[in-house]
């Protein structure tokens, strides 16, 4: 029977009733980067990959500058368009709900609204900026991206406005804006001095007052009883018990005194002297009340101090947090970043300088289990899968920013997600040949990366996935495919492979879903077959969207 299949394929091509990859079967199909054809995103796909695959590392055929600028042009379609709206309401959704792992083409995005000459979206733009620049570091980058983007200054009244209107914003938290600007007291060349001074913040809250007093002219100004003394706000003892520890902590030189601040006040390690950054004692105090995506970063750091030993209450804390998804969820810490931290963690030894640690193999395996519980929880769907790694060149290229992890290797842990929770998977990596994988739900993100790291990486053909289950005469309800869709050296395009397996197994709702691993505006899923779909890698949302389109739900 897979004699018969083959040689009717064949005979199709014979026939010149199918076209290879190099020439264009659709309207919508537009020439790849690598010199095939692939169908064209619309513009609101691309702007989702944008912003959550972002546009700070080059990838195989593009580097930052034209990613941007791809970006810029996408959003500025969009906009004249009368789209604007829906530009605003997507950087929000992702921002808000942490699907992407990094903010900076998300803050770039918005920027570019508010710099925008249509009325509406411009508006829409400044309405948001505190829920998505959450932190002082997001409003530094927005105020640079703004400038960055103006004919002018850039400080208009309604920018002013705006961020005017990001300070007072803690009216009802007023300890959260002390502890914001005494962590992030400055990032890219801005500081809150500076910003205070150009946006001319007012204030109708004396908390808030205070804090901004404290930034302008110094803690001596917040301890200068005339300047409180007609304050009636309940809220203004403890803000200034919290400056007062800060600031005795930025001059601490004894470890016991500073732990006890530390735990007394909630201080964090950029409030910590750097002299004092090598005290276990203070490293030990940090860790009990570490956010999540700081623990993650220093678990290193952690375990060259032995704070972290197997058996220990430490590596006990450690492990509870990671394994605890609605914290995960919480602190928006993304899978990205726990990818990052397993690979680094894992190592045993810092990028740069001279730190080193054992490895303590529970935490490694925390790491993995926290990465699959970062993503949105989905049942099983029963469905027969066959999931297909993209290893071909063009993967081999960082994602956001980071060198450590490709897109080959984010591929590889991503469709792990897949083998964990479904029960018939068939997983396969391809470039211009394939290979079948033997991995199953016992396996690790470690050794599956591995596996797929040492394949040859070669020319591109997204149909050798569904052209192998035609051969082997497999019975396939779902193909996902992780792919950057440069795909150009296969003789059958992948959208017709799909189609001629349908016909030949029977299975005439056989679905595909192409996972993007790159920031490009292709595909190889025909936008006029319901039974294909494109979501994007490592947003957090994908899983849920995966089984809503294999389960015929509404998206």
């Amino acid at each position: 029977m897979g004699a018969e299949i083959n040689t009717k394929w064949f005979s199709v091509q014979e026939n010149n009733e199918c076209k290879n990859q190099r020439e264009k079967i659709s309207y919508f199909q537009v020439q790849n980067s690598a010199g095939g054809f692939s169908y064209r995103v619309d513009d609101i796909t691309l702007l989702k990959r944008l912003l959550i695959l972002g546009t700070e590392s080059s990838t195989y055929y593009y580097n930052e500058k034209e990613l941007r600028r791809e970006g810029a042009t996408c959003i500025d379609r969009l906009i004249i368009n009368g789209r604007g709206h829906e530009v605003v309401e997507h950087i929000k959704d992702i921002s808000v709900n942490g699907r992407a792992c990094k903010q900076d083409t998300t803050i770039y995005a918005l920027a570019l609204c508010a710099r925008s000459n249509d009325p509406e979206t411009k508006t829409l733009a400044y309405k948001i900026l505190s829920e998505v620049c959450r932190i002082p570091t997001h409003l530094f980058l927005f105020i640079t991206n703004c400038e960055n983007e103006s004919a002018g200054t850039g400080w208009g009244r309604a920018h002013r406005r705006a961020i005017s209107s990001w300070y007072n914003g803690f009216a009802d938290d007023p300890l959260k804006l002390a502890y914001l600007v005494t962590k992030y007291r400055s990032r890219n060349n801005w500081s809150h001095k500076d910003v205070l001074r150009l946006a001319h913040v007012t204030h109708h809250n004396q908390a808030i007052g205070l804090i901004l007093r404290y930034i302008t002219k110094g803690i001596q100004e917040v301890k200068n009883t005339s300047a409180i003394e007609n304050m009636v706000d309940t809220k203004i003892p403890e803000v200034i018990r919290f400056l007062n520890a800060v600031e005795d902590a930025k001059s601490c030189k004894n470890e016991t005194i500073l732990a006890r601040l530390i735990e007394t006040f909630q201080l964090v390690r950029e409030h910590v002297p750097t002299e004092l950054l090598k005290s276990s004692v203070i490293w030990e105090t940090l860790l009990h009340q570490m956010p999540m995506t700081a623990m993650i970063r220093n678990l290193g750091k952690v375990s060259s101090l032995k704070l972290a030993e197997k058996g220990s209450e430490n590596e006990s804390k450690i492990l509870s947090k990671l394994n605890n998804k609605n914290q995960l969820h919480r602190s928006r810490v993304h899978p990205f970043k726990i990818l990052v931290g397993l690979g680094q963690y894992k190592k045993g030894h810092g990028e740069k300088g001279k730190l080193k640690w054992s490895v303590n193999q529970s935490i490694v395996k925390g790491l993995e289990n926290a990465f699959h519980l970062a993503f949105v929880n989905v049942e099983p769907t029963g469905k027969r899968f066959l999931v297909a790694v993209d290893v071909s060149g063009s993967m081999n290229t960082a994602v956001f920013g980071n060198p450590s992890v490709t897109a080959r290797d984010a591929a590889a842990a991503m469709m792990m997600l897949t083998v964990r929770v479904e029960t018939n998977v068939e997983v396969v990596a391809f470039s211009d040949g394939l290979t079948v994988l033997d991995i199953g739900k016992e396996d690790t993100l470690t050794s599956v990366i591995k596996t797929c790291a040492y394949m040859d990486f070669s020319r591109t053909d997204c149909s050798l996935p569904i052209l192998h289950a035609i051969e082997k005469k497999k019975n396939i309800d779902v193909f996902i495919i992780y792919t950057d869709s440069e795909t150009y050296f296969g003789s059958i395009h992948p959208s017709e492979a799909l189609k001629m397996y349908r016909k030949m197994s029977g299975i005439h709702d056989a679905r595909l879903i192409v996972v993007a691993m790159a920031t490009n505006g292709f595909s190889i899923a025909d936008p006029d077959d319901p039974f294909m779909l494109d979501v994007i890698g490592f947003d957090t949302d994908a899983p849920a969207a995966m089984e809503h389109f294999i389960n015929g739900k509404t998206l």
